[in-house]
């Protein structure tokens, strides 16, 4: 049976009952993350004691009755409760098909949690998964001896050097989230950040206060001048953290002030019996600097999938046609674009 949630109240029900989660699963992360024309859904099926959530943003098709589904930025993919090896996939597919059609959602993508079980076992079957990359994390079940162990040698001489300079501190001030949105917009200005990067204070607000998750802004501060020379926001929800947002200020790179705080996180973590602290992958999901500063930290990888359904094969082919003209949708890389009826308006983020 396919019931849809979209009350806050209802959606924090039946999460509470689903004990692998993350924050990227939540109702305030998807109403915080919605765009003016996107209605957060939780699709959520029943078989016996056996349930799946899968959460969703539904959006329209511009010029047509169709609507398609994407996910939010970060690990959605699918949610289940209670199963077991009796599970009928084929009923579920059934299910949702019908679901889709009957509310002509014409394409389906999520990008898949990289540390839940399940994922390509429910979803294969449906579509294609495709691999992206790698993720780092730390393992926080690990002492924090064997941690450190995993560092590569430079990474120790810097924490060293930055530990006799600087402080790591956890802070809710208002002015130092504030400095905080200033050295993180900055970061995205020096890479060139889409303009989509660049949230605004009301989000920044809201991660904060949710109740949902636990937010927690850590903050580096230079010992001599009290200078906040850093910063990198974490996300807390079940087993999980993860390393959210950063930036730092560019005339105290040479102070590492990011290594610092994520070593922190990293001991407080393991500390509060968290299993893992997630560093993500590089940017568009490639083996970049970035990819391969984090992995100064740790050699311990999960693969990043996403999924992309044509649920109506037909449909599909028109918006395509429709959208570029005479070009085809083979003529489009389905690696890069999906669903390809966007190309043009919208690049549709995998990282």
């Amino acid at each position: 049976m396919i019931e849809v949630i979209k009350d806050k109240n209802q959606w924090i029900e039946q999460l509470s009952l689903i004990e692998n989660l993350d924050f990227h699963h939540t109702y305030d992360y998807h109403d915080l993350s919605k765009k003016e024309d996107e209605l957060p859904i939780l699709i959520k099926y029943t078989e016996g004691l056996t349930s799946l959530a899968l959460p969703l943003l539904i959006r329209s098709i511009k010029n047509s009755d169709y609507k398609d589904a994407t996910s939010v930025y970060g690990y959605a993919g699918i949610l289940t409760l209670n199963l077991d090896q009796h599970f009928n996939r084929d009923d579920f597919y059934k299910e949702l098909n019908v679901f889709f059609n009957d509310h002509k959602i014409v394409s389906v993508f999520s990008r898949l949690h990289p540390y839940l079980e399940y994922q390509e076992a429910l979803l294969g079957g449906l579509g294609t998964i495709t691999t992206l990359g790698k993720v780092v994390y730390i393992d926080l079940k690990d002492s924090l001896e064997n941690q450190r162990n995993m560092f590569n040698r430079r990474m120790k001489t810097y924490l060293n050097k930055s530990r006799k300079t600087c402080k790591v501190i956890e802070s809710k001030l208002p002015n130092h989230l504030e400095s905080f949105i200033h050295l993180y917009h900055d970061n995205m200005r020096r890479v060139d950040a889409d303009d989509s990067y660049y949230f605004d204070k009301n989000y920044f607000d809201r991660l904060m206060s949710s109740k949902e998750f636990k937010s927690r802004l850590m903050l580096c501060l230079h010992i001599e001048t009290e200078t906040v020379i850093g910063g990198a926001l974490f996300i807390e929800k079940g087993k999980m953290v993860q390393y959210h947002l950063s930036g730092l200020d560019d005339d105290y790179f040479d102070l590492n002030p990011i290594k610092l705080i994520i070593d922190e996180m990293r001991i407080q973590s393991t500390q509060q019996q968290f299993e893992f602290l997630n560093l993500g992958g590089g940017r568009g999901s490639k083996e970049d600097s970035l990819f391969t500063f984090k992995t100064s930290f740790s050699k311990h990888f999960k693969e990043f999938k996403i999924w992309k359904y044509v649920v109506n094969e037909k449909v599909y082919r028109t918006l395509v046609e429709k959208h570029l003209g005479t070009r085809s949708e083979t003529e489009v890389s389905n690696d890069d674009f999906f669903p390809a009826y966007r190309l043009e308006n919208e690049h549709q983020k995998f990282e």
